[in-house]
């Protein structure tokens, strides 16, 4: 499976923080926002991921994550002129995807908790169609509403409905097989001339290979678009962090602990972060697995 991080768009709703940076590079508390979507593909198990963003902030991606090959994996890229909807995602990353089947992550979102990677692996293996995760929210108009029979199955999808059927948002994660691309080409843009991720969705549904898993209580799903999620992003990244003495979304952390890097490997990755407590904790966690350094 291939994976896609979604990371453009103005971030026009954190102005006039993201005029000068992407808003996918500003920081969750000790690590810059990317880091989460990418270690969530990581944990998956996808090794070959394109990133694609804005063409100003490209260089800066470059700048910080490079290939990729540090963490064992392989990092592309590629532009997105104009944020023209999410599943344009498809049509500007068709090479990338090939004949693979495809992981979407946003690039702003979080995902947080017990027996995820477990589930998100045995999702990608069991692929059929598309597989779309569901959170339980206090305000579904506000997203893209989903629900699903006692099976799984998904039985109805709307974009922020007025009177929504479900209380499940769909998140910003989504499992696709290799149809999604001939899926998004015949898709027409919507009126705000965007290619909408939730008509792909309901192309699988109308073919009955859609699937809803329900995240439930107990897993945190964090959108950071606007200025108080973004802060209460990093409140929960921090109160985590600091109570059970791990790190959320660590790369290095997880690049080791899939088997990409060495336990050497890891400990030169935090060596080059200096004297930051991040930095220290990748030493550690390497030392911890027999880094000889």
């Amino acid at each position: 499976m291939k994976g896609i991080i979604l990371a453009g768009g103005a971030g026009s709703r954190l102005h006039p923080v993201t005029r000068a940076v992407s808003k996918q590079l500003l920081p969750v508390y000790d690590k810059p926002m990317i880091y989460y979507p990418l270690s969530i593909l990581m944990i998956g198990g996808i090794r070959d991921i394109l990133i694609i963003s804005t063409p100003s902030d490209l260089p800066q991606f470059r700048r910080l994550l490079g290939d990729g090959s540090e963490l064992g994996i392989r990092l592309s890229y590629a532009a997105q002129p104009q944020p023209n909807g999410i599943a344009e995602a498809f049509l500007i990353g068709a090479d990338h995807v090939g004949t693979d089947n495809v992981a979407l992550v946003l690039g702003d979102n979080i995902f947080h908790g017990p027996g995820f990677p477990a589930q998100l692996r045995r999702s990608i293996a069991e692929l059929d169609g598309c597989v779309l995760f569901g959170y339980p929210v206090r305000d579904p108009s506000r997203y893209g509403v989903g629900e699903a029979d006692e099976k799984g199955r998904l039985i109805s999808i709307e974009e922020k409905p007025a009177q929504p059927r479900s209380n499940r948002a769909i998140t910003g994660l989504y499992l696709y097989d290799n149809e999604v691309l001939n899926i998004a080409r015949r898709i027409r843009p919507s009126a705000r001339g965007e290619l909408e991720i939730t008509d792909v969705n309901r192309a699988y549904l109308e073919r009955g290979t859609a699937t809803l898993i329900d995240l439930g209580r107990g897993f945190a799903w964090l959108d950071t678009g606007t200025h108080d999620s973004l802060i209460e992003a990093g409140q929960y990244v921090q109160v985590l962090e600091h109570r059970q003495g791990i790190r959320i979304a660590c790369v290095e952390e997880v690049a080791l602990s899939m088997g990409y890097i060495s336990a050497d490997d890891c400990y030169t990755l935090g060596a080059k972060l200096g004297n930051s407590r991040y930095g220290e904790y990748v030493m550690t966690i390497a030392r911890a697995a027999g880094a000889t350094a």
